[in-house]
């Protein structure tokens, strides 16, 4: 056996192997999985848009007329006109003055942190930062501190214990595997006592949490205050690509230092025109954050209700943490049995013990979807043998150790362990049907049900949408029965 196929066989036998499901149709509500239809909760599609008619109609005719691809990196030919559009909007949408695209978020996160710390700097770290802001630290050459995760006391105790170069503190605004959401204020005021530069990664963030949409800084009230934003195009805008918001010297030194942008292709034509028409949907009908919002408390109390241990919020990102990877994988197949899809998370993109399903809301979801999936996954867990009871609850919820926490982040920096420690749908849905599967009284997917539901809500989604616009502004240019019949037609 060579010595791929050894490392193949232990992935398999601590229940660590991967593999690709795959997904037929557009990013809706309910998808075909490996052919089987299913209820997709465990995408990052929130407010509905990647399948949106205006936003997949604005990419075919970006296609048309710029083509498929951008040819060149952004610094050679690669720059068109519809990059700069977006650049000119998403610095607006951001309050910014500035604003550059990069590729993808992990692209944008590598090569901001890179050109902001170098070899003598130091870069404090949340220590449930995403992989991309973990590898743009270990890329940088800066010295790393990885702080105690949303503790701003370690993270004060952090800058005043520095000794060499300027600081930067890194951290995401909400934290994509437990849906917690970190305190901005309060480590912007840590940083600039300290002088250290801030950059906050508003990937989960964007689409729900803040006045229209516009994230977790803007809530916090930090525009303008926040050295850099991240943000990143392929989740609540439903495209993919990423961006990030600064001053315009900020901008202009990244585009001369950002290695991730120097050195790779510029996002593709149709993908930023489809971004764009996601980022004026998002403005022009801010119901839809609005019911992203209530699907996630929907969740949640459904969740609740059947005994898991999850908070009243209205963050969309709901981990059901089970513990060893083996056991969530079996859960996560039982529940795909039963026509529900939220994919296992395990080992090493959380930490060892806690692997979990990660479920998250979409606005595009009904409330009885929502509900039903929840007793899916409290009746699959059952009869799995584990109870909802028992699990493990979500970071905000969990009693802090009485012993400092370490995260394995491999950043071959020690922790001190004397630090302080604190304690609406558009269109209609192909048809499809679901063989029942044999269960004690176990909830199983009616699709039928499902989709008549959905027609009907978004029904009166579209009506209410029209009665909103007409009371806000009566003689606005914006034609909704226009753009309604261009949905419909679509």
């Amino acid at each position: 056996m060579s010595e791929i196929a050894q490392r193949l066989a232990e992935l398999e036998r601590m229940g660590l192997a991967r593999r690709l499901r795959l997904v037929s149709g557009p990013q809706g509500p309910t998808v075909l999985l490996d052919g089987k239809p299913v209820l997709l909760l465990c995408s990052n599609n929130y407010l509905g848009l990647a399948d949106h008619p205006r936003v997949r109609e604005a990419a075919a005719e970006a296609a048309m007329r710029w083509g498929v691809g951008a040819g060149a990196s952004r610094l050679v030919c690669g720059t068109m006109t519809i990059h700069r559009r977006l650049e000119e909007r998403l610095a607006e949408f951001e309050r910014s003055e500035a604003c550059l695209l990069f590729g993808s978020g992990y692209l944008a996160n590598i090569g901001v942190i890179g050109a902001l710390a170098g070899a003598g700097d130091t870069v404090f770290s949340d220590e449930l930062n995403h992989a991309s802001i973990v590898d743009g630290c270990r890329l940088s050459r800066a010295e790393v501190v990885v702080y105690r995760h949303r503790d701003v006391e370690h993270l004060e105790w952090s800058l005043r214990k520095q000794s060499r170069g300027a600081g930067l503190v890194v951290t995401d605004s909400v934290f994509s595997m437990d849906g917690d959401v970190a305190p901005l204020a309060e480590l912007a005021e840590v940083a600039h006592a300290y002088g250290a530069r801030m950059m906050v990664d508003e990937a989960h963030a964007t689409g729900n949490l803040g006045p229209g949409g516009r994230g977790a800084v803007a809530e916090a009230g930090l525009e303008g205050e926040v050295d850099v934003v991240v943000g990143t195009l392929g989740k609540a805008l439903g495209s993919y690509g990423a961006y990030a918001c600064a001053s315009a010297e900020i901008v202009r030194y990244l585009l001369n230092t950002a290695r991730s942008l120097i050195f790779s292709t510029a996002p593709s034509p149709p993908a930023v025109a489809g971004a764009l028409a996601a980022l004026g949907l998002l403005q022009e009908r801010p119901h839809r954050v609005q019911r992203l919002r209530s699907n996630a408390r929907v969740l949640r109390r459904a969740l609740a209700a059947e005994g898991f241990p999850v908070a009243d919020s209205e963050l969309q990102i709901v981990p059901l943490i089970v513990g060893e990877p083996q056991a969530a994988m079996r859960l996560c197949q039982a529940t795909i049995e039963r026509g529900v899809f939220a994919q296992a998370i395990r080992p090493p993109t959380v930490a060892p013990g806690s692997s979990r399903l990660r479920l998250t809301a979409m606005a595009s979801h009904t409330h009885s979807e929502l509900e039903l999936a929840a007793t899916v996954f409290a009746n699959a867990a059952r009869e799995l043998g584990l109870e909802p009871e028992a699990m493990a609850p979500a970071l905000p919820e969990r009693v802090a150790a009485p012993e400092p926490v370490v995260a394995d982040m491999d950043f071959g920096v020690d922790y001190w362990p004397e630090a302080p420690f604190d304690v609406e749908r558009e269109g209609e849905l192909p048809e499809v049907t679901v063989a029942q599967v044999p269960t004690q009284a176990m909830a199983v997917v009616d699709f039928e049900d499902l989709e008549l539901e959905r027609e009907q809500e978004a029904g009166r989604e579209e009506v209410g949408y029209q009665e909103e616009a007409a009371a806000a502004s009566p003689n606005a240019p914006f034609d909704i029965e226009r753009e309604l019949s261009r949905a419909r037609a679509a």
